[in-house]
């Protein structure tokens, strides 16, 4: 049986297929499906035009991938802050109660809700070919992504694991901002059009992701039970349309 409202803070495949014709992409823009998106989607897009001026300076293209630089490490660095405070809204609003310090054994229990494996990520720009990023590809077998791990480890002990703060953990760490943001807002909360309006058949299936720069494939494969069936314009009348994930505490 399908889901027939939607979860806080959380983008799903209708049971058709389709991520959001005929206004159905309208949920993520109720004041109660999150709190305070913008904030969230200004502090990446920042992070992305420091990207695009990185490109000024390292070339986007294979033989560059273990390229590190205190520039690097910084943008690193904060991109990963950015995705943990995205990991903690969608826990928080969802009423995940948490004692202790959050983990990554915490935020893994997001795939469950947002499919965030499934996602890929296309860079419009590779010297060396097509490039494209699946960012959580390790929660798949259980395993932690190695860029967070190596995150942990360069920011804990920079001097030892500064080579670790290096282009290709970069770039994986933000495509994994991307699949985040896109997995809680599709192409963000202010639009009068949702980029994922699309029939996932024939083409390819990429479309423009939050920020306009990258291309991202949302999951085609949900299955059926997990995926969204309600009528918006009848939940839009009821006080509070949505309800938490039950994540397991």
């Amino acid at each position: 049986m399908a889901i027939d409202r939607p979860f806080r803070r959380t983008v799903r495949q209708f049971v058709d297929g389709a991520y959001s014709e005929g206004g159905r992409w309208g949920y993520v823009t109720h004041p109660k499906f999150s709190s305070e998106p913008e904030h969230y989607i200004r502090a990446y897009e920042l992070i992305q035009k420091d990207m695009i001026e990185l490109f000024d300076y390292i070339e986007p293209d294979d033989r560059n991938l273990p390229t590190y630089s205190f520039r690097i490490h910084e943008l690193f660095i904060r991109t990963c802050i950015e995705l943990e405070a995205n990991f903690k809204a969608i826990l928080i609003e969802n009423a995940y109660k948490k004692r202790g310090n959050w983990t990554i054994q915490d935020y893994r229990k997001i795939e469950a809700s947002h499919f965030l494996s499934r996602y890929e990520v296309r860079l419009p720009i590779w010297r060396t070919g097509t490039k494209v990023l699946i960012p959580f590809q390790d929660w798949t077998s259980d395993k932690k992504p190695t860029w967070y791990q190596e995150y942990h480890a360069t920011k804990h002990d920079r001097h030892a694991a500064f080579s670790k703060a290096n282009f290709e953990n970069l770039l994986n760490s933000i495509t994994g901002l991307v699949v985040l943001l896109q997995a809680q807002f599709l192409d963000g909360p202010f639009a009068q059009t949702a980029s994922l309006a699309i029939t996932l058949g024939p083409s390819d299936g990429y479309k423009k992701a939050i920020g306009g720069y990258f291309k991202i494939k949302p999951p085609t494969d949900i299955p059926s039970a997990d995926r969204y069936d309600f009528n918006w314009q009848t939940l839009n009348a009821i006080e509070d349309p949505f309800t938490n994930y039950p994540y397991p505490t």
